[in-house]
């Protein structure tokens, strides 16, 4: 019985051993790593700049006050249609003279009696030039008779006829001086027309009219793309009053790229518009790059230098649906593209000391793989030597992943 006893606590005792010892063999057994994997492919690659743009009209047009006036309120919209040379976007008319000051008005008062004097002044110098004129023509007359009688001299009859000719000068002389002093009189007597006196000026000129207006028409066939100045209101000459484009056949796209960005583009290099708002992508070409850059600061205060780079749409209008002038697009210009290239996820990729490498996936194991890179975009990296298509590489290897662990593949929900 003893026995027995001894021999029941002896197995349960093995047992017991042997439970805990799987149980820490099991703890301790090394296990697969759960990682992601992709698959080495072989097709079509491109790199591209990528970059936030806006779309503007190439030659907009700005309609401006071509003279100081006084601005009629602007009854076109933005997004109205216009045609060159008939539809009138804006109406203009003379501007109002200003108010008078006191001294102003004194000062206009003194210079209206000073050209009413000067007027009376030359109108007696008129009446005296015409009676030197008279007796010029009646000496020219006795002279002329006493030549023929053989009593004057030839001489003095020719210094009668000089005198003569003086005295009629000296009268268009006097008639001119008139004229001119005339016309300083109401150029003093305009000075004194202030906005209030409508009723002055109507009398000094009869045919004028505050309700004349100057019709401002379109430049081009196009659209109003903005209206600065809306209300009615007093403006110089040149001050702009709003901006027509042609949407339809004139719009492009200006991307501001970082300038060592802007030194791999190239004119002609085709583009992508994304992010505009529609359902597919837009196609494009880089028409100009700016020779010279700009400093520009970025959102976090990091100041760079940007070029301005333009892009043409290539496909037609209609697949542009409402894009107009001011949107903001993305772009992504094409600056290497390939039909036939070994891609390999760029996630995979590290640094092993000077050269890249990969952990290729071989029989569930992590193998380290130095490799050969050509472009890389980011995304997608060309393999040029190290790995064969369909193999299987580690995204995103940890620091702690060796060469020849066991690997397995992360499952997703």
């Amino acid at each position: 019985m003893g026995q027995q006893k001894k021999r029941s606590r002896l197995v349960m005792t093995i047992g017991a051993v042997v439970l805990v010892g799987g149980a820490l063999a099991g703890a301790f057994w090394p296990r697969a790593i759960l990682v992601d994997m992709a698959v080495v492919q072989q097709g079509p690659m491109i790199v591209t700049i990528n970059e936030e743009a806006r779309t503007q009209v190439r030659e907009p047009y700005v309609v401006s006050a071509p003279v100081a006036g006084e601005l009629q309120r602007v009854s076109v919209l933005p997004g109205e249609k216009v045609v060159k040379g008939e539809t009138v976007v804006a109406q203009m008319r003379p501007v109002n003279p200003s108010a008078l000051d006191i001294r102003t008005r004194e000062q206009a008062l003194a210079a209206v009696n000073a050209a009413e004097a000067a007027l009376r002044v030359a109108q007696a110098d008129l009446n005296a030039a015409i009676a030197n004129s008279d007796f010029s023509q009646s000496e020219l007359e006795r002279a002329n008779q006493l030549v023929e009688r053989r009593i004057f001299s030839q001489v003095a009859q020719e210094r009668a006829q000089q005198e003569a000719r003086v005295a009629e000068a000296n009268v268009d002389t006097a008639k001119a001086a008139i004229a001119m002093r005339e016309a300083e009189l109401k150029n003093a007597r305009a000075h004194l027309i202030g906005f209030e006196d409508y009723g002055l000026a109507k009398a000094l000129v009869p045919d004028v009219s505050r309700s004349h207006s100057i019709p401002l028409k379109a430049p081009i066939t196009g659209t109003i793309l903005k209206v600065m100045q809306k209300s009615e209101t007093t403006l110089p000459a040149g001050e702009p009053i709003l901006e027509i484009g042609d949407i339809e056949g004139d719009l492009e796209i200006v991307a501001e790229l970082l300038s060592s960005d802007a030194v791999q583009v190239v004119t002609g290099n085709r583009a992508l518009i994304t992010n505009w708002g529609g359902t597919s992508d837009l196609a494009g070409q880089v028409s100009r790059i700016d020779p010279y850059g700009f400093t520009k600061y970025s959102a976090l205060g990091i100041e760079e230098q940007r070029v301005e780079t333009t892009i043409q749409f290539t496909d037609p209008e209609k697949e542009r649906g409402n894009l107009g002038h001011g949107y903001r697009v993305e772009v992504r210009i094409v600056v290497w593209e390939t039909q036939d290239a070994m891609i390999v996820p760029s996630s995979a990729l590290f640094r092993q000391n000077r050269d890249w490498a990969v952990f290729a996936v071989v029989d569930g194991r992590a193998t380290l793989r130095r490799v050969s890179i050509g472009q890389n975009n980011g995304v997608d990296a060309q393999l040029l030597e190290g790995l064969k298509a369909g193999e299987q590489v580690i995204l995103f290897p940890s620091a702690n992943l060796g060469d020849g662990q066991r690997v397995a593949q992360r499952q997703t929900e």
